[in-house]
């Protein structure tokens, strides 16, 4: 836990006279977009407490498959093991605590300490640990597991000894899910990028689309830019024509809304069949086979970093996840159908060419916004109840979730709207 800072105050009761601070929807004071210590406490408060979007089952298709990735400066690793079973490790070896596998993923029967060589198996137990005594006891010293959770081909993982509650996101979002098919996907396309803001800008702006109009011009083509925040667009007659169709043919199209997760089916804009440059499919084997893949987007998110948008022919993941104060790391994925074949169904240009595009803009849009902020001259301003009604969610989310782990019971100061 986080101690005192330079002015005597604990950390601790400077985030809490901080939220207090802070108006009604209204964005965050500064020091929460540019503070170390308060980086430091999100990750405690936040990441380590929250269900995170860790990838997708196609990535561990066998016994032995893992993924490994390092979440600011906690290394992680999922690894199927061999009865099929995704289970999820720090990956930190018990005996003096070196990263184990590499970032990545990879197939292996055995998770090898390349430090002094002490083994262990998929399920975490240590099976090998040369030149210790007689007496040493390797069932002390298995790897600390995380939580793994898995929804139609999707995996998710926590790393709280008492995660929370996940059965409602499973049971609403599964059905919503299921007709992408993401268990028969391929990851097609995987980038990053070095944004140079703090996490909470990537996520609001990642949760509005205020500024899509002018700053993106790509995506404003398909993309019901001023639709509120379940993506209900004024043209009524549309939806509801889309809603109707997709009824009729037994897709479901939600909306489903939980504290930390949501999810809905949405329409593109008229005439437009996919997220792409000039809105046809980018795919030619499409992953829903219904409707001919026109079945809008299904946009699902979950706080405290993620977001995914599944059209007919593909899928598109956002990732976002703190390296430092004004550091984050983006991660997109694209999955098509795994018979689809490169240069023959799709090509990656095509594929990755608006989202990335976007991500790339977004990325100008966020690093400008953290010059701004870190001004002294910065104050916090109101969001636009329509068009920023899900950034106003996030941000609610967020001063929600510290206040209750600083201080469990409720608090008659702290006013948080939304939800």
């Amino acid at each position: 836990m986080l101690s005192t800072d330079t002015t005597g105050m604990s950390v601790q009761e400077r985030i809490l006279s901080l939220l207090d601070e802070r108006k009604p929807g209204f964005s965050l004071p500064q020091e929460f977009y540019t503070d170390p210590d308060i980086l430091t406490f999100d990750f405690e408060a936040v990441y380590m407490r929250s269900w995170l979007l860790f990838g997708f089952e196609v990535e561990m298709p066998e016994p032995g498959s893992y993924r490994a990735m390092t979440i600011l400066r906690t290394p992680l690793i999922v690894i199927r093991g061999q009865d099929g079973v995704l289970r999820g490790f720090f990956n930190s070896c018990r005996h003096r605590g070196a990263q184990i596998m590499p970032d990545g993923c990879g197939k292996s029967r055995r998770l090898l300490c390349p430090y002094h060589q002490w083994m262990y198996d998929d399920t975490g137990a240590l099976r090998a640990a040369g030149k210790m005594p007689a007496d040493f006891d390797r069932s002390q010293y298995g790897l600390r597991p995380i939580h793994v959770r898995t929804i139609a081909g999707t995996v998710y993982i926590c790393m709280a000894e008492n995660p929370p509650e996940f059965q409602s996101f499973h049971d609403a979002l599964a059905p919503l899910l299921a007709p992408h098919r993401l268990q028969e996907a391929k990851v097609a396309a995987d980038l990053t990028l070095i944004e140079k803001g703090n996490w909470k800008l990537v996520m609001e702006n990642g949760r509005e689309c205020y500024h899509c109009a002018a700053r993106h011009p790509e995506l404003s083509v398909t993309f019901p830019i001023d639709a509120r925040a379940h993506f209900e667009a004024d043209g009524e007659d549309h939806t509801t024509r889309f809603e109707r169709r997709m009824q009729a043919a037994g897709i479901p199209v939600g909306p489903v809304d939980g504290g930390w997760w949501q999810a809905v089916r949405f329409p593109l804009t008229p005439g437009h069949v996919s997220m792409t440059i000039d809105g046809k499919p980018c795919v030619s084997k499409p992953m829903v086979e219904a409707e001919g893949g026109d079945v809008g987007s299904l946009r699902w998110a979950s706080e405290p970093h993620s977001f995914a948008h599944a059209l007919g022919d593909f899928t598109f993941m956002f990732s976002a996840l703190p390296i430092g104060p004004e550091e984050t790391l983006v991660v997109a994925k694209w999955l098509v159908h795994k018979d689809a074949e490169e240069g023959i169904d799709y090509t990656r240009e095509g594929l990755i060419e608006l989202w990335n595009a976007t991500n790339l803009q977004d990325r100008d849009l966020v690093e400008n916004n953290q010059r701004g902020v870190n001004s002294t001259g910065y104050l916090p301003g109101p969001y636009c109840e329509r068009s920023e009604a899900l950034a106003l969610r996030f941000t609610d989310w967020y001063c929600r979730t510290i206040s209750d782990y600083l201080q469990p019971e409720p608090r008659q100061r702290l006013q948080i709207v939304g939800g």
